[in-house]
């Protein structure tokens, strides 16, 4: 039986998705508040995470950096009432691997609790080799970047975005293929949302005085070039 947590302050909506997720044969535990759901998320494993962005005490975000901090990589899908473009953004970026904002269809939430569930199960096949590219090292195993010797700090979207890059080296990438590859074909961000993400990457790992590791393609995609 999968586990999932959820983490929501309004007690009827927390209710409601608990005895949806029961009837659907998942076990479920139900927490209302920021810290509570940090030191929850923490202190057991689970299948997925359901994470309010407003909570009271410790904001969504906040509690999503913490458990990532803390080495999870549990999925988690944060809810929100806020639908924006940057709130999307401040979502994900803060280690979520969906964003679904209220109010939403329960076939929906289950559709991508059962999708996000599926990516984290196929991440843990088999371990890839270590890839290299210019200065650039990335440990697939230990999950880091490194340039000239040097651990960079990364989100984990950031990090999954450049691993694909390095993976499809020479090949074009269209911000479909990466919205696809690396939030999910079912998760729903626009496609804006990848420029963001490469700007966010180049301002970490690029050299001003040398030709950007990512490569634009106008009007198509991106790519990393040998």
């Amino acid at each position: 039986m999968k586990k999932i947590l959820i983490v929501e302050d309004e007690r009827n909506f927390a209710r409601f998705m608990e005895l949806e997720l029961i009837h659907q044969g998942y076990a479920v535990t139900v927490v209302g508040s920021g810290q509570e759901g940090l030191e929850t998320a923490t202190r057991d494993t689970w299948d997925a995470i359901l994470l309010d962005a407003m909570l009271p005490g410790l904001h969504g975000f906040e509690v999503c950096r913490g458990i990532r901090r803390a080495g999870f990589a549990t999925p988690v899908i944060m809810l929100t009432a806020r639908d924006s473009v940057m709130d999307r953004v401040s979502g994900l970026d803060s280690g979520a691997d969906d964003y679904l904002p209220k109010p939403f269809a329960i076939e929906e939430l289950l559709a991508r609790i059962r999708a996000v569930i599926r990516r984290s199960k196929r991440g843990t096949g088999a371990a890839q080799a270590a890839l290299a590219y210019r200065d650039l090292q990335i440990d697939p195993v230990a999950g880091t970047i490194s340039k000239a010797g040097l651990v960079l700090e990364l989100t984990k979207r950031e990090y999954e975005l450049l691993l694909v890059l390095m993976n499809h080296r020479d090949r074009v990438l269209s911000r479909d293929m990466l919205l696809d590859l690396v939030w999910g074909y079912d998760c729903e961000v626009e496609t804006n949302v990848v420029d963001v993400y490469v700007r966010y990457l180049r301002n970490k790992i690029d050299d001003p005085t040398q030709r950007s590791y990512i490569q634009t393609v106008r009007g198509i995609g991106y790519v990393i070039r040998s």
